[in-house]
């Protein structure tokens, strides 16, 4: 039953574990490893499982924390991210892929929890509420740090297309 379960909740978040854990760790690899951990660790604690409400959550949140203490070991170690490390997809047209690559680039450029808090927004389209709990923030919280990270966004875009001008 436990691996039913496993199948059927926990092995299909993991393209939103994975694009969580590239959007904090920046490198491909790493997320790769983070999800793989993410699912052990899941899958160790079968015995909770009835108290869990939302899986979702609950495996969202781990994702979280172990790419948090993933960068907070790299940065003690004075290891540097190089963003263009990772494969992006791209949307078609040289335009959109374009701006797809500047919005990424802006993105990465934010701190983490803004960073974290716009992915699960704006890609994921989680609630609120649901970015509030996986935070571990207020919702009030939550929408000041989108605000800001949108708004800091549309300010690194801007300078960066009338730089030629």
């Amino acid at each position: 039953m436990n691996r039913e379960r496993f199948q059927t909740e926990v092995l299909p978040l993991k393209d939103k574990l994975f694009r969580l854990a590239l959007r904090i760790t920046l490198n491909r690899e790493d997320a790769e490893d983070i999800v793989q951990d993410t699912m052990l660790r899941v899958w160790d604690v079968q015995e909770q499982w009835p108290n869990i409400q939302s899986m979702e959550a609950y495996c969202l949140t781990i994702c979280r924390r172990l790419a948090l203490d993933f960068v907070k070991r790299a940065a003690a170690r004075n290891v540097s991210f190089n963003p263009e490390q990772h494969d992006r997809p791209m949307v078609p047209g040289s335009e959109q892929k374009e701006e797809v690559r500047l919005i990424r680039q802006a993105m990465d450029q934010l701190p983490e929890a803004q960073r974290t808090i716009m992915q699960l927004r704006d890609m994921e389209e989680h609630s609120y509420a649901e970015i509030a709990e996986l935070t571990e923030m207020t919702e009030s919280q939550v929408k000041v740090y989108l605000h800001r990270a949108r708004k800091k966004i549309k300010t690194i875009i801007e300078q960066i297309e009338s730089y030629g001008l």
